[in-house]
């Protein structure tokens, strides 16, 4: 990129709500929604639940003139949902699938059978490399008893440190998607603090869109009623994060949202908002005054990290105590059912040790076909719950030893501040997380 004046980035990210046969007037909206992006042409597009690769494909006829280059992420059972549109060139993709993403006997919410991943593409932009990722979250389903708050917080911990170890080198890092977190949530204050990402929303010179930035709102005729208790005006889970590095500045100059309704359509484009952040990418003295802008100080950044990474820390916690109680349950059901089985098989030899025996051999059948798919279905269950033991104990053992590191580097910090307030030579405090770029 030459230097003088910046260049601009459109970056467009809209979660689709493209569940077949579920997702009210699925096709329609997408030609909504390709009409939309030919005529706006962006320069990346991230969508999220495209749950139907033939959706997808349409989406690349549509748009293979004003998006050459596009890029579709499987994963899982029905898909990961994720698909990136873009102007420039993709030299480059990789996905990671979020290794706790609830239930499979959840069938009502379904996450399990979504693939919910985090994509990168690496993507050429004015001869610079830029690391873009898309992530769909967990949902939240129930705010005063979120059940799936430990799994979101592991996919939290799981995103940050995929952004962080895929990311070095990089020239521009931008991410967004559906995080399924209000702006303080833990999660998100997590991905924050350990990344050095910044919310296009906070950091936006104009904005034009919902009130308070929401991306679920009650305008919207899609959206149900029910999601957005106890906040009646509606919530901003929907983000464009972005990231500086030490050869390029980026900064936020406007931000958008759809409002609910589209002129001339009889419907929204989905149960979700669109978001489209306009960025300008500085070189030279611009970037260095940017950088100056976006950088925190040592002590209350390493601070930040460690409250937000012990939090996290409790949460797994208390989430690994749960499963191991429903992994107890599974034993349990295991045993029983083995019991059972057992009495159902003698019940089988009754006939031959007494003529009279109340038992017939259909009622014995019966018991023992419902006993042994109760033995399978709980082998099933503890299987899967120790498995997800393993993955939160494993993230438990990251996140303590992130804490006691930084910590560690905390002391040190204080410790230089304080040699250098008693006249000692001043050592310089180390950044949070040194990122190679």
């Amino acid at each position: 990129m030459a230097t003088g004046r910046p260049a601009k980035l459109r970056v467009f990210s809209l979660n689709c709500w493209g569940i077949r046969f579920f997702s009210k007037h699925c096709s329609p909206r997408y030609e909504m929604i390709g009409e939309l992006l030919d005529r706006e042409r962006h320069d990346i597009v991230l969508l999220q639940e495209v749950w139907s690769e033939r959706d997808f494909m349409f989406l690349k006829r549509k748009l293979s003139n004003s998006y050459p280059y596009a890029h579709y992420f499987k994963s899982g059972v029905i898909g990961s949902g994720l698909a990136v549109f873009s102007k420039h060139r993709i030299q480059d993709a990789f996905i990671y699938q979020y290794s706790l993403n609830g239930y499979p006997y959840m069938l009502r919410h379904g996450d399990w059978f979504g693939g919910k991943a985090v994509g990168l593409v690496i993507i050429d932009v004015f001869g610079m490399k830029a690391h873009v990722y898309v992530t769909h979250l967990h949902a939240e389903y129930s705010r005063a008893r979120d059940e799936y708050l430990p799994h979101r917080i592991v996919q939290s911990w799981e995103l940050v440190q995929f952004v962080r170890h895929t990311s070095c080198g990089a020239d521009v890092v931008i991410l967004g998607g559906d995080l399924n977190m209000h702006p303080q949530d833990l999660g998100n204050r997590l991905l924050r603090a350990h990344t050095g990402l910044r919310d296009c929303y906070t950091e936006t010179d104009t904005f034009d869109g919902c009130e308070d930035g929401h991306t679920l709102i009650a305008d919207n005729q899609f959206t149900k009623k029910q999601d957005l208790v106890p906040f009646e005006k509606g919530i901003r889970i929907d983000y464009i994060l972005i990231k500086d590095s030490k050869t390029v500045g980026m900064k936020c100059e406007s931000l958008s949202t759809t409002k609910g309704s589209v002129a001339h359509k009889p419907f929204p484009y989905s149960d979700h908002e669109a978001l489209t952040a306009e960025l300008a990418l500085l070189q030279s003295e611009e970037s260095k005054q940017q950088g100056q802008r976006n950088i925190r100080d040592s002590d209350t950044g390493v601070s930040e990290q460690i409250d937000a990474v012990t939090e996290a820390c409790a949460v797994v916690t208390e989430g690994l105590s749960r499963t191991e109680t429903l992994q107890a349950k599974a034993l349990n059901l295991m045993g029983g059912a083995l019991l059972f089985l057992l009495l159902s098989l003698a019940m089988a030899l009754l006939p031959c040790l007494c003529a009279d025996s109340l038992f017939s051999l259909t009622t014995t059948g019966l018991l023992v076909t419902l006993c042994s798919t109760a033995l399978l279905s709980g082998a099933f269950l503890y299987i899967f719950f120790t498995s997800h033991i393993k993955i939160l104990k494993e993230t438990e053992d990251q996140m303590k030893l992130t804490s006691d590191y930084l910590q560690s580097k905390l002391a040190g910090c204080r410790a230089a501040g304080s040699s250098s307030s008693d006249g000692s030579p001043e050592l310089q405090p180390l950044s949070p997380f040194k990122w190679e770029e």
